[in-house]
């Protein structure tokens, strides 16, 4: 494989990556046991006809920032995995130089 990225940008990578998989992790665990603290971030607009309409609206809404925040912590995983793979590749050169 080739390096793409210097060590220093690598271990940035991975140390911002790490942190994006707790916080998303978190939010997302948060946003399933539908924590009061989330609901500005719930998306619930217009006119509702009775109080179920409402909560069953507000609940898919929960659910649905919870997926969105777990399928971003997968995606800062493969940034981590990456990031770890280009720190790996830099430090193994400068050990051969």
């Amino acid at each position: 494989m080739v390096k793409v990225c210097g060590p220093k940008y690598a271990l940035c990578g991975l140390i911002i990556s790490v942190w994006g998989i707790i916080q998303l992790i978190l939010m997302g665990v948060f946003f399933y046991v539908k924590s009061v603290a989330l609901i500005e971030d719930v998306p619930a607009e217009g006119s509702f006809a009775s109080p179920g309409a409402f909560y069953t609206t507000i609940d898919r809404g929960y659910v649905q920032n919870a997926y969105n925040c777990w399928i971003a912590a997968c995606l800062y995983v493969f940034t981590f995995l990456i990031s770890g793979h280009q720190f790996y590749m830099n430090s193994r050169s400068s050990l051969s130089v």
